[in-house]
């Protein structure tokens, strides 16, 4: 009975979302949020007092989406206002007209290269509104840059899924550094194979078959000019493999578009491309430029901003009665401390979280930049907050449905899936494993939380099982970058950006099938890496 109820909820989430007159997010979200209250009251018998203070935990905790969509929201509306984002159009109109370079380049390298720098969801919600704004439909884009954002995210935000993923197990002494290094380089090389079909799959929901074999060789440049320095590079390193592979790519397959190399040339005016002045693509491409430059320089550790960012030092402290004890880091972390008097508590870092820097700093220079007055300015900023309100209503349901489910340690709701779906397929845990990571990134909306969620499941199994341990870690962070595709979180930002209502639901239905084969083919390549290393 433990586990159907704890099933239960996501199952009717799911069904919620993607039934005919679907409920839109932000009514079914705070409804299951309810749903599971009512569980872990009654059911679970968890105390009142520790089912409210995580409730005030994860309000906290939506402060981190929510102010990156935001900021995401208010430099696609700054880009509009300005006419840098025409300005973009027109250039990447200049380097090549056909539909499928632009969405390599946008929706495959370049969110391949700002996963590496950020992660956080920032991807999608920058690539999205580019494309969006070169003429593709909204929806068909949202679900190209999900699908195609799962590759590199074993390694996004500098690897943070990798070494902090799997923290816990690697302080307590589970796992050597050895095995974490192994963990990367499995999973780089599973990515690898996924990476030959995947964005092939991302690009049918946009662009038709025939227009895929027509460019296939392009396609393959792009794909392979991202993945073999990934891999390459994830041999001896998990921090920088998704960086520095979507820059490689990034410029290489700018490079083969304006030459033209393997795209078909049917449907292509042969009237001469208006030349754009140097000048004026700089000024357009400043932000963007600016936005990326911020982004490596306050994530790379052997720099001083990321350290200097995450300052925990407290440098302000006060009571805040029964609510819990309010703490302001040196590093602008904003914590709420022992919560209703139970311990728990949570926080809001105001400067690492890609939010305020890059987004708001980058908007706020680019307004003299653009000349832009005062009025533009304030509509950039209120038309933003409006857009925020009905996906900061889901996220708020979408985090207290996760916070409550992962009360109670070895016992939550989430774990009693993670173990109950193990001992289920134990024997053939090769064909399921990264299924549960992406069950992970489901509903917790990010690969990292999906590695310290299962990590210590993964092991355990793998451990019972006889089976190699780096490899079902491997397949627990490449589940939970494949379940990306399905997160909710990414999926209520890649919509709110473009202000499209009530689609979560469809956009969920088409991106399970990709997720769904990206399993297969990490289950595929486990048996024979098992098999010819482990064996």
């Amino acid at each position: 009975m433990d586990l159907f109820l704890s099933i239960f909820p996501i199952v009717l989430l799911i069904y919620l979302m993607v039934k005919r007159d679907a409920f839109p997010s932000y009514v079914a979200l705070p409804l299951i949020a309810g749903i599971v209250y009512l569980l872990q009251l009654f059911y679970f018998k968890n105390e009142f007092i520790i089912l409210n203070a995580n409730i005030v935990s994860a309000i906290i905790s939506v402060f981190t989406p929510i102010s990156v969509i935001f900021g995401a929201i208010l430099f696609n509306r700054m880009m509009e206002s300005s006419g840098a984002m025409n300005t973009l159009r027109h250039w990447l109109g200049n380097i090549s007209p056909n539909p499928v370079a632009q969405l390599m380049i946008i929706g495959w390298a370049f969110t391949f290269m700002l996963e590496g720098a950020s992660g956080f969801g920032t991807p999608v919600a920058i690539a999205v509104p580019i494309l969006a704004g070169l003429g593709f439909k909204p929806m068909q884009v949202v679900i190209l840059a999900l699908v195609m954002n799962s590759v590199p995210v074993s390694f996004g935000a500098v690897g943070t899924p990798t070494w902090y993923g799997f923290k816990t197990l690697l302080d307590s002494g589970t796992i050597s550094p050895g095995q974490v290094t192994q963990i990367g380089q499995i999973s780089a090389l599973i990515h690898f194979v996924a990476g030959l079909i995947i964005p092939i799959l991302a690009l049918r929901f946009v662009v038709s078959w025939k227009e895929i074999k027509e460019n296939i060789l392009f396609i393959f440049i792009s794909i392979l000019s991202c993945t073999i320095p990934y891999l390459i590079i994830a041999q001896f390193n998990y921090e920088f493999p998704a960086l520095v592979g979507g820059a490689i790519g990034l410029l290489v397959s700018v490079r083969a578009a304006t030459k033209g190399i393997g795209l078909s040339q049917k449907g292509t005016s042969d009237k001469p491309r208006e030349p754009l002045a140097m000048g004026t693509l700089i000024k357009a491409l400043s932000p963007t430029l600016l936005l990326i430059i911020i982004l490596v320089l306050t994530r790379i550790k052997q720099l001083p901003l990321r350290a200097l960012f995450n300052d925990n030092t407290e440098w302000l402290r006060f009571s805040l009665g029964e609510l819990g004890d309010f703490q302001v880091s040196k590093g602008l972390i904003f914590s709420v401390g022992n919560i209703f008097n139970t311990g728990i508590s949570d926080s809001y870092n105001l400067l690492y979280t890609p939010a305020l820097i890059p987004f708001v700093v980058t908007v706020l220079l680019s307004i003299p930049i653009f000349t832009l007055s005062w009025g533009r300015a304030q509509n950039i900023f209120t038309s933003s907050f409006v857009q925020i309100q009905k996906p900061f209503l889901a996220l708020v349901g979408a985090m207290i449905m996760v916070k409550l489910m992962m009360i109670g340690g070895n016992y939550s709701m989430t774990q009693t899936i993670g173990t109950g779906l193990s001992d289920a397929t134990q024997h053939h845990w090769l064909s399921f494993a990264s299924f549960l990571g992406a069950i992970g990134s489901f509903f917790s909306g990010s690969n990292t939380i999906s590695n310290v969620t299962f990590g210590a499941v993964q092991y355990s199994v793998a451990s019972s099982a006889g089976l190699p341990i780096s490899l079902i870690l491997a397949l627990q962070s490449v589940g939970g970058a494949m379940g990306n595709m399905v997160c909710i979180n990414n999926i209520i930002a890649g919509c709110s950006v473009l202000g499209v209502d009530n689609a979560e639901g469809t956009i969920l239905k088409k991106t399970v099938i990709p997720m769904l084969l990206y399993g297969v083919i990490a289950a595929l390549v486990a048996y024979l890496i098992k098999v010819l290393i482990f064996n």
